[in-house]
């Protein structure tokens, strides 16, 4: 099996750290969101890659390379303009020729990984190339798709389901959903997929939809089945989705301590402090983790916080947040509910008259206290 990889998009809703970065390489938990995907694409078997690239293909590939780190190769395939999901199966044809493939959204995140999810479907199409006696007259799935319940489904594609569970409809963010159903960002596919997105045409938003794809499948008798979603998954496009799945993933690490942590501090709970990292005169309080090379002096570094590497926090107090690589924050009291990105530099001004002096770009959003 093949894998296909979305990672085109523009980011606009995480602007304007999306701005000069693409949004699948903003970590959580000190990890590019795009590279939990691809472990748990290795983790699932598959080895060839194809990686759907936009604007921000550059980076993308200085990022992921090849692919050996991850035990995958992988090829890019440049993508105009953000089309549709189905418009990057239109584009990756001749990479996936007739292989049975996963697509999988470069800005999502899954508890469960993709292995049983994979494993199952190619499970119930090998055994339909090889029936047995006594099994059900039941067709081999030509896609299998992962459901999970959400309070609002009407943001989401949402499915249908008929009384013996077969998937007889999908509806592209309904104002009045069919169900609680909504797609998660994975999907498998056999050849007959590619069919289905030359036969359809864009929707009312310009866009080549997956939705359509399979209703497609399901109307010209192709089988689709289904898994509901065990375990949370987390679509880390808005800043509040970003920073659950931080918490999320932070809840899972075990303490380790590669840097120095003098005797005025304290670090609590589960923690990770990164190599070259110096902890001085602070209370770090897990879960929490602290990237390489970055100094904690004087502060306060709360749960659920990841701070990237070569940062710098002095007389400051931080949690619930993330911070990415080469930032400093200075004097500030109480930061919360943050995302603060690359090389930004946060401090408190002792000059007079005492005021709030900002320089910020486009789309950007600040809460002050007072």
């Amino acid at each position: 099996m093949k894998g296909l990889v979305l990672a085109g998009g523009s980011g606009s809703r995480l602007r304007p750290i999306t701005h000069t970065g693409a949004k699948q390489l903003v970590p959580v938990a000190n990890k590019p969101i795009l590279f939990h995907g691809l472990e748990q694409l290795a983790e699932a078997g598959v080895t060839e890659l194809g990686i759907v690239v936009g604007d921000t293909a550059a980076e993308i590939e200085a990022a992921v390379g090849d692919g050996g780190r991850f035990g995958l190769e992988v090829t890019y395939l440049p993508q105009e303009a953000p089309l549709g999901l189905a418009h990057a199966v239109l584009i990756a044809r001749d990479f996936l020729g007739d292989h049975d493939f996963v697509m999988y959204l470069g800005d999502n995140l899954l508890e469960t990984g993709l292995a049983g999810f994979v494993e199952r479907f190619e499970s119930e199409r090998l055994a339909h190339r090889a029936p047995r006696l006594g099994q059900d007259g039941s067709r081999s799935p030509s896609a299998q798709i992962l459901l999970a319940r959400v309070p609002d489904p009407q943001r989401f594609g949402v499915a249908a389901l008929g009384p013996d569970g077969e998937v007889l409809r999908l509806v592209e963010k309904p104002s009045r959903p069919p169900s609680d159903l909504a797609l998660v960002g994975v999907y498998l596919f056999d050849r007959h997929v590619h069919e289905a997105v030359r036969a359809i045409r864009p929707s009312a938003r310009g866009e080549l939809e997956i939705t359509d794809a399979i209703q497609w499948l399901i109307d010209h008798g192709h089988r689709v089945q289904h898994e509901v979603l065990e375990g949370w998954w987390i679509d880390t496009g808005k800043l509040t989705p970003l920073l659950e799945a931080n918490r999320l993933l932070l809840e899972k690490i075990e303490p380790v301590t590669l840097g120095k942590v003098d005797d005025g501090s304290r670090v609590e709970g589960r923690v990770v402090v990164g190599a070259g990292a110096e902890i001085v005169d602070s209370v770090v309080r897990g879960p929490a983790m602290i990237g390489e090379r970055t100094r904690i002096v004087d502060s306060y570094v709360g749960p659920f916080t990841a701070i990237g590497p070569d940062c710098e926090v002095t007389s400051a107090g931080i949690e619930h947040s993330i911070v990415l690589h080469g930032s400093r924050i200075d004097g500030i009291p109480r930061v919360t509910d943050s995302l603060i990105g690359r090389h930004v530099v946060a401090t408190r001004s002792a000059r007079r008259p005492h005021a709030i002096r900002l320089m910020l770009g486009d789309h950007c959003q600040v809460d002050l206290d007072q």
